[in-house]
């Protein structure tokens, strides 16, 4: 199965400043790694968002405070991890865009499954506030965008070992959206602990530092599948975060690039009973460049193989 790309070189110049961790040479990595893998990829250009798509999950008020505060030099904090350089805001337009767009290409059946390598990365941010290195959310951006082309049930999986607290603050009041997430616990930013009242259509599934692949796919087997099979969506859309791999430098727990192929091999064989193969996958995190290139390259081949 040939695989879509989308992805924007521009993207590089969103400059969090020297060693913050998610650096421009965190995409470099995966664009490299899939260049080397000579995969049947058809890569796409992204477009920037738009404002009014933007406006769809984040409020008007915060959309033209980030275009305002957007600096033509320097950089500016906006918390103490998420900083805006003069190519942040273009870069964070640009990686929505690229969620948008796969989602749309899906949609009109154009292709089956997508890759979208961006960044920054998009599930921290929440309505009304961006944060944890991300400015908005390409993932809820996306599953509105979804829905507005006629995909009414989205699904979003996430397996980064933050829990993706603006996507799932975004779906927690619509049935229609799916939000599950492994992640490690207790972690950054707080959210998805055990033991708290969700809705059915909210799975959080929290890990201890020092979990690996057996207790991962045991969560996933155990909850995150038969819920989702239950929820039967019409897309499954993928938070690809990487850095719960064991050689990742901001987390504790042990994943391995086969951990991740096994996940893809089961969102997909979901995607396959429920969603005619729809899947879209998007990069959230993942620090370590070798450890984020080699899971990536193995990630994307599942995409292409399941």
């Amino acid at each position: 199965m040939s695989l879509a790309l989308y992805t924007h070189d521009a993207m590089l110049d969103h400059r969090p400043g020297e060693g913050h961790p998610e650096r421009p040479e965190r995409l470099g990595a995966v664009l490299d790694a899939l260049d080397d893998a000579d995969l049947d990829l058809r890569r796409f250009e992204a477009r920037p968002a738009t404002r009014a798509e933007i406006e769809r999950v984040h409020p008007a008020a915060l959309v033209k405070a980030m275009f305002e505060a957007s600096p033509p030099s320097g950089r500016i904090a906006i918390d103490a991890d998420t900083w805006m350089s003069p190519g942040s805001l273009n870069a964070a337009l640009l990686a929505a865009g690229s969620a948008i767009q796969a989602v749309e290409a899906v949609a009109r059946g154009e292709t089956l499954r997508a890759f979208c390598a961006v960044r920054p990365p998009g599930h921290h941010a929440e309505p009304g506030r961006p944060m944890g290195f991300c400015l908005f959310s390409n993932v809820a951006l996306a599953a509105r965008a979804a829905q507005a082309a006629g995909l009414c049930r989205i699904a979003v999986i996430d397996f980064d070992v933050h829990h993706g607290n603006g996507t799932e603050a975004m779906f927690f009041s619509d049935p229609a959206l799916f939000y599950g997430s492994t992640h490690q616990w207790p972690f950054y930013p707080g959210t998805g602990r055990p033991g708290e009242r969700r809705p059915e259509h909210i799975v959080d599934l929290p890990l201890p530092a020092g979990a690996g692949g057996p207790e991962f796919r045991k969560a996933f087997t155990d909850a995150m599948l038969p819920a989702l099979n239950a929820f039967r969506p019409d897309l499954v859309f993928i938070s690809a975060g990487f850095d719960a791999h064991q050689d990742d430098p901001l987390g504790q727990m042990r994943l391995t690039e086969a951990d991740y192929v096994w996940a893809t091999e089961m969102l997909c064989g979901v995607a396959a009973r429920h969603s005619g193969s729809r899947v879209v996958s998007t990069l959230e995190g993942g620090y370590d460049l070798d450890a984020l290139a080699r899971s990536v390259g193995a990630h994307v081949k599942a995409l292409m193989a399941a």
